[in-house]
């Protein structure tokens, strides 16, 4: 098969054409080339004929002349290019982005880090950023592929982040000043490289939220409830355990002993590592979104069923054994064996959930 050229074209890629170079711009049948500009012509034989490819336009020249009068066909080439993620910002530029953002949130991050390790609510936030971290590394080849798209929709963002730096540094709330560290990285993502890539990361980038202790004021509103709800579970499995019982509140009148469930007893830390031990386990061990989100929601009653447990634990131990087993060791062993519990009882809906999903697979199979 031989290609005709009937009438002259151009292109910008250099190339050979049956294995002879051109060095022109425009090229003609009998190989002579005007020397306009420096470059070659590439073409890709095929069957139908052979194909020249240019930056912007795809030339397919046939040397049959049933297949299209020895017409030149003129076909968009489709360009794909690899981005890297902070391709709309020079590295000195992010660096010194960077740079300010450690100096700015220095003092929050560092009192931030002493919380995780003092308050004992709180100790599950240092694997909080930790495993956003791990997602992204994960993710990484897939993310540095996303075409920068950058949107000057993530101004507001940013501008609203330092507005909530300012309200929480001079209104002592330091939730506020916290909080305000995701807006900005939101902001400063979709500013520089677009929506693409933020959509991307929204699962870590929410995930942060974690590692942000609850307000003192919201704690208590929560704590409360769980401590009276967590009082009358435990009241009213104790009986069916011959356990005689009164409850006042949140205190529960043995006939040797109180119980009183105080604000540590709430599972307000059961409550929240296991929510984030369930987004982790979720996001890790499973794919449908669905069923992440139903482990996230179950952890939240399987908490509070599992620290009633722990209270009901307490009441035999008084009842049937030794008062002052109730407390020390035998009191902090009990927390740790409720958490395994716990996450018995996570992985169980876990499993219930995938053997009722597979069910009408199976019957549709067999049908």
């Amino acid at each position: 098969m031989t290609t005709d050229l009937d009438a002259p074209f151009h292109c910008l890629t250099p190339g050979t054409i049956q294995g002879k170079e051109f060095s022109s711009f425009s090229l003609w049948p009998n190989g002579t080339k005007a020397p306009t500009m420096d470059t070659i012509l590439s073409s890709n034989r095929s069957e139908t004929g052979s194909y020249s490819h240019c930056p912007a336009r795809a030339f397919r020249i046939f040397s049959n002349p049933s297949d299209m009068g020895n017409s030149v066909q003129v076909a968009p080439l489709v360009v794909s290019k690899q981005s890297r993620i902070f391709a709309g910002l020079p590295i000195w530029q992010g660096a010194a982005l960077l740079v300010l953002l450690v100096w700015i949130y220095a003092d929050i991050l560092a009192r931030l880090f002493t919380q995780w390790i003092s308050d004992k609510n709180f100790e599950h936030g240092s694997f909080v950023p930790a495993f956003a971290i791990f997602v992204l590394w994960k993710n990484w080849k897939a993310l540095r592929i996303i075409q920068p798209a950058p949107s000057w929709t993530g101004v507001p963002l940013i501008a609203g982040g330092l507005v909530i730096l300012m309200l929480g540094k001079y209104g002592a709330e330091i939730f506020l000043a916290r909080v305000s560290l995701l807006f900005l990285i939101a902001g400063l993502i979709i500013l520089f490289h677009g929506w693409p890539l933020f959509r991307a990361v929204f699962f870590p980038w929410a995930f942060l939220i974690l590692m942000i202790p609850i307000p003192v004021i919201v704690l208590q509103k929560v704590t409360f409830p769980l401590q009276i709800l967590a009082s009358k579970l435990a009241s009213t499995v104790l009986p069916w355990l011959g356990v005689v019982v009164h409850r006042e509140g949140n205190v529960i009148e043995l006939a040797t002993k109180k119980i009183e469930v105080v604000a540590a007893c709430s599972g307000i830390r059961s409550l929240l590592t296991l929510l984030t031990l369930a987004i982790i386990y979720g996001y890790l061990l499973e794919d449908r979104k669905w069923v992440r989100v139903v482990l996230a929601i179950a952890a939240v009653p399987i908490a509070v069923v599992a620290n009633s447990l722990r209270i009901v634990g307490t009441g035999l131990l008084i009842q049937y054994w030794d008062p002052e087993k109730a407390e020390g060791f035998f009191h902090l062993f009990e927390g740790w064996l409720i958490f395994v519990v716990s996450l018995i009882f996570l992985f169980a809906v876990h499993g219930l959930i995938k053997r009722i999903s597979k069910k009408p697979r199976q019957t549709a199979r067999f049908a």
